[in-house]
Order: structure tokens, then sequence, then C-alpha cells
């Protein structure tokens, strides 16, 4: 397996970064990984063609990281931060985004790992007409008692959104090789490194942040 984790753009609302001749607009995996919600602030303009570390950022959304540099954390507190007040970043949108990290493998390449930023237009809003974001997704799986990992998920994009909005739907249960590839897979540090903050700025492998996430269940048995 490999040691690096590639992180999938939205850019132009198709997924980039991934093995394919062309950038598609919906892709197949299994989720074996996901994050708590977390906060990114970015002072200057950003660009999907230029990555550059975020000024500030919070792994839980409450408090700025312990390696955020003090001269750059915008507040003490996520709730008390100027930069995440409606209207902030322009509009109505907050200058700090709250993003979800996903940890995904493709059908039929159940050995790589991916990562997946989701914005949070990608995350909150409540399903319309079947159309699922993730926490929807999630409460629609604990619903059935079944856990991401053990079926493939189709991740796609709205057609109607001028901006990236994704929308999760189920597919089908996993294959019993399937099942045994990605159990294996999931033991690999590249899983906590693709849900991990840090994953953004080095290739630091950290402790699995692992929990309970609207929906999602996650076992850790370290």
């Amino acid at each position: 397996m490999t040691s690096n984790v590639t992180r999938i753009s939205l850019f132009d609302n198709k997924f980039n970064g991934l093995p394919f001749d062309e950038p598609p607009e919906s892709i197949d995996v299994v989720i074996v990984g996901i994050a708590p919600a977390s906060r990114i602030y970015y002072s200057g303009d950003y660009s999907s063609s230029n990555v550059q570390p975020p000024t500030c950022w919070s792994a839980d959304a409450i408090i700025p990281d312990s390696e955020v540099l003090e001269e750059n954390k915008q507040a003490p507190r996520c709730m008390d931060c100027p930069q995440n007040i409606r209207g902030s970043g322009g509009g109505v949108r907050r200058a700090c985004s709250t993003v979800q990290r996903v940890a995904v493998v493709l059908e039929g390449q159940l050995d790589t790992v991916y990562q997946l930023q989701l914005p949070a237009t990608s995350i909150f809003p409540d399903a319309v007409n079947g159309n699922m974001p993730m926490r929807a997704y999630g409460r629609f799986l604990q619903e059935y008692e079944t856990p991401p990992m053990a079926l493939i998920t189709n991740i796609r994009f709205d057609p109607d959104s001028s901006y990236a909005k994704l929308f999760f739907r189920s597919v089908r249960p996993l294959e019993e090789h399937e099942v045994e590839a990605v159990n294996k897979t999931m033991e690999h540090p590249d899983v906590r490194l693709a849900i991990t903050a840090k994953a953004l700025m080095t290739n630091e492998v950290m402790a699995s942040p692992f929990g309970v996430v609207d929906g999602f269940v996650f076992n850790e048995n370290e």
C-alpha cells in the first residue's frame, strides 16, 4: 500500500486528483474514516492550484489548534472569533470555513486511501428529494444499522449548484473479498493521516480522532 495520501480536489465541480483520464463528476467509494467537523481560516485568498497552510484552524471547532502560531490565532474560542461571523467572508459567507475530512478508497482500488475535504454545503443541509449531504446520509445509514465501511457509496455533485455541493447515496453492500480488503486498509496509518488537520500541512501521522460524528460511529480498538 502507498504511504502518501492524495487529496481529492473539488475544482470545477469535478473530482480532481484521481487516476482517471478525465476528472469525473461522480465516484463510487468506500468511506473508511471520517473526522468530526473542524474549522479552517486563510487570511489571504484561497487557491486550489496553490495550496498554502491555513492561518488558523481548529480540529474540534471549539478552540484553535495548539500548533497555530500565537500571532495567527484569531480568538481564544471559535465561538468568539470575528472570522466566524456571518458575512466576514463576503456576502453571507464566514471567513472561517467549516470542513469535514473523509478518508475514502475507490471501488476496485481498495488499498489506496484518498482524502476528501467536505465544505459546509456538503455537510449540514437536510436531505431533499432523496439527495443527502453527509450528515443526512449518516443518519440514513444509522437508521438501517449499516456502517459506511460496509458498502459502496456514490458521491456526486449537485448539478443545480454553482458551487461544490455533494450528495451521497448507497449503491450496494460489499462482497466478502471486498470486506477483507477494506478491513486491511482501515488498519493502515494513511486512514488516520487523511482525516487529521495536519494532513493539510505535513505527512505526520497522528493519533486517530475517530468517534461519534452525527450518524457515523467508529470504534477504535487500540
